[in-house]
Order: C-alpha cells, then structure tokens, then sequence
C-alpha cells in the first residue's frame, strides 16, 4: 500500500505540481490559496443599515422548517428494525463503500463502516442524510496526516458531487474517517459488526430554534458581503474572507457540540439551516471561483 501511495504522489507531480494537486483536494482547509502578508480582517467594521436585506431562500427555509427539528419517539423505522439496521440496507451501503474504496488510486485498509449523525438518532427528519463514515488509520498511508485527510477529503467529495444516491429517499454522504478521531455524536453504528458502537438515548429536548434563525441569518448576511465583493472583482479578499466565515462557522459548530446540548445545541441547528439553505456550497463556490478569477489571464 505505501508503494502505491508513493506511486500516487509521484504521478501527481509528473501531472502538476504537488502542490497544486493538492489544492484540488483540500477544499475550503486549503491555507495555500492564500495570499501572505495580508492582513485578514473582517468586512464589517460598521453596523450594517436597514437596507440590508438576506437571502429569501434562508429565510423560507427557516420559517417552513422548524418543526424538523424535533425529537421523535423512535428511530426511523424506514432504516431500523427492532434497532438494528435494516438488512438489505445494510448489504447496499456495504456494498457502496467498497465501490469507493476500490474506485481510490491506493489500496486501503478499511477498519469500519459506520452510520451515525441523525439518521442514528432521534432527531431524524425529511432532512436527514445517510452519513456513511468509512474508517480508516490515516498513519497507514502517510505520516503526514494532514495530507492524508485532504486527500481522502477531495475523493469523497468528487464522490459525492458525481453520484446521486439515495436510501429510502435519504442522500447517501460518504466521509472518510481517521481512525481514533474525535467523533462527537451520541448514535454509532457499525454496519461491519451489525451492532451498535453507542447507542442513542431518548432524550426530550427543547431546542432553541430563534437563537439558532439568529446565529444562521448572521452567517448568511456575511456570505451575501462576500458574494457583492465577488461580484465587485475584490477576489483576494473574497478567498480570504470565506476561509475567515468557514472557520468560524466550524468553530461555532464544534463549542455547541462540545456543550451540554451537543447534537441540539443552538449552534448546531444553525449549521443544519445553512446547510439546508446550502449557504455552505455557496461559500465553497465562491472561493474557488475567485481563484480561478484571480488566476486568469485572458488576452
């Protein structure tokens, strides 16, 4: 397996340089599409005014679906039987994480598949999806690590963006997890053992769905700031203020699962809404359309 990785990387240099190979895989993480020595600071330094407006498909999403959120009396009985996974349910997500895994340019040894976030859970809704979690120790293939992830990072996402699958109308997303990471949710299962790794607890919840409206329409008002300094031709400071937004979008998320509340907590919710809203693809775009931007030369 390490000959073929060193194979990979070496391939990779021979196509492009590896460091901009990279670049593709890495995402929104990419530190090296910035540009150093300029200062990162924030695009508001005023009160906005009322002729500010949000996005109205956030807010429509907002509005309509809040009741999504609420915690159901049992797990999805579409997924489960008796709590444990639904056999032929089972056999296929099986079956498409060994397509992805044999469809990488290294061989890899997979430690677990797993399915976790709310479809393990009580708060499942129309919204949920199959978070399919592919377990894998990243020092296996690398001992830079970091690259590791963004490598498997862009796989996934290429995956994910090519294909269209769904169970039980739910959409399949597959993530490749570094064995031992710190995964905070409160529903595991493994579909390698059939058994669960931590099994949910029933717990009533009121969730707080006005802070979590608030903290995600502040978010959104940012990412219309940023998409007028795109449309402006400012895309050096787009890039860098998208890498600013995510980070503290990821940091508002990680506090709140880190909190009491975890899964319910305001923060989370908010991160759901602007994902359902895909005010998160929109960041993801934005970035790399200004790239490309800013390293054009047409004649």
């Amino acid at each position: 397996m390490m000959k073929e990785w060193q194979d990979y990387l070496a391939s990779v240099k021979e196509a492009n340089t590896f460091k901009n190979r990279i670049r593709s895989y890495i995402s929104d993480r990419n530190k090296m599409l910035g540009k150093g020595g300029n200062k990162n600071s924030p695009p508001y330094t005023k009160k906005m005014g009322s002729h500010v407006t949000f996005d109205k498909q956030l807010e429509e999403e907002l509005e309509v679906d809040i009741d999504s959120f609420k915690i159901n009396d049992n797990l999805d009985p579409q997924i489960w039987n008796d709590e444990k996974l639904d056999p032929e349910i089972r056999k296929k997500l099986i079956k498409i994480a060994n397509d992805f895994i044999d469809g990488l340019p290294v061989r890899v040894k997979v430690e677990d598949i797993t399915l976790t976030g709310s479809l393990a859970n009580y708060n499942w809704s129309r919204y949920s999806d199959v978070d399919l979690h592919i377990i894998v120790n990243f020092s296996s293939v690398d001992e830079n690590e970091e690259l590791v992830k963004g490598f498997f990072d862009g796989q996934r996402m290429r995956w994910n963006d090519v294909h269209d699958i769904t169970i039980k109308e739910y959409d399949v997303e597959i993530y490749v997890e570094n064995s031992g990471e710190d995964h905070r949710s409160t529903g595991v299962y493994s579909i390698m053992n059939d058994d669960w790794i931590k099994h949910p607890e029933y717990i009533e919840q009121n969730i707080d769905t006005e802070t979590a409206k608030k903290k995600a329409v502040d978010i959104d008002s940012q990412t219309t700031s940023i998409q007028t300094d795109y449309d402006e031709g400012e895309y050096d400071k787009v890039m860098r203020n998208v890498d600013r937004l995510k980070n503290k979008i990821r940091n508002m998320r990680s506090a709140g699962l880190e909190s009491e509340l975890m899964e319910y907590s305001p923060e989370n919710i908010a991160f759901k809404m602007l994902r359902r809203a895909k005010v998160l693809n929109k960041l993801t775009k934005l970035k790399y359309n200004a790239y490309d931007k800013m390293n054009t030369l047409d004649d």
